[in-house]
C-alpha cells in the first residue's frame, strides 16, 4: 500500500478542528502507521486595513478542505471518514481519489513562493465605492473606485481634477473608504 495525498472535505471553518480532532483519533486508534500527515492549504497575504495598515494574514486557500496523506484500507477510512466535521473524501461516486504530485504541489503552492513575486493583497475596497486619497500627489482629493486589482494591491480611482473626472492608479494604502 502506497502512501498518497487524498483531500476530505469538511465544514467550511471547521477545518483546523478537522486536523486537531483527526490528530488526536489516529494517535487514539494506533493509525500512526497508516495516516502521516494533514495539511490545510494557506498563503499569506497582506491586507489593507481602513488608513491604509498592512496586516499580513494567514489565509485558507480552499475553505472547507483539508489533505491527509494516508496508506488507504478499511481501518484508516473509517477513523477518517467518521471525524467529526467531515463529510467525505473527494472523489468519484464516493471512492477517495488520491492526488498526483503535481496536483499537490499545486495545492501547496511549492513553486509557487518565488523570491521577490508579488505577495497577494487583500481589501474591503470595491467599485463604486467612495473613497479618499490619503497620500500621494493626489492627497486630500475624494473620487470613486472604478477597478480594484487585487493581485496588483491597486485600484483605479475617478479623480475630479480640474472640473473633468481622470482615471487614477493608486495602491491600496493610498485610499480609504469615505463613510
Amino acid at each position: 500500500m502506497a502512501k498518497k495525498w487524498y483531500v476530505l472535505h469538511t465544514y467550511s471553518g471547521y477545518e483546523n478542528k478537522v486536523k486537531r480532532t483527526l490528530l488526536q483519533r489516529v494517535e487514539l486508534m494506533g493509525l500512526e502507521n497508516n495516516v502521516f500527515a494533514i495539511e490545510i492549504p494557506t498563503e499569506m497575504v497582506t491586507e489593507i486595513k481602513e488608513g491604509g495598515r498592512r496586516i499580513e494574514t494567514e489565509r485558507k486557500i480552499f475553505p472547507g478542505y483539508v489533505l491527509v496523506r494516508m496508506e488507504l484500507d478499511s481501518r484508516s477510512w473509517a477513523a477518517v471518514r467518521n471525524t467529526p466535521g467531515v463529510t467525505g473524501f473527494v472523489g468519484s461516486q464516493g471512492n477517495p481519489e488520491p492526488l498526483t504530485r503535481a496536483e499537490y504541489n499545486k495545492i501547496m503552492g511549492i513553486g509557487r513562493n518565488v523570491p521577490g513575486a508579488p505577495k497577494k493583497t487583500s481589501t474591503d475596497i470595491e467599485e463604486g465605492q467612495a473613497v479618499k486619497v490619503v497620500s500621494g500627489p493626489l492627497a486630500e482629493f475624494d473620487g470613486v473606485v472604478s477597478e480594484v486589482h487585487p493581485d496588483a494591491g491597486k485600484v483605479k480611482v475617478m479623480v475630479s481634477i480640474f472640473g473633468r473626472e481622470t482615471p487614477v492608479e493608486l495602491s491600496f494604502d493610498q485610499v480609504a473608504k469615505l463613510d
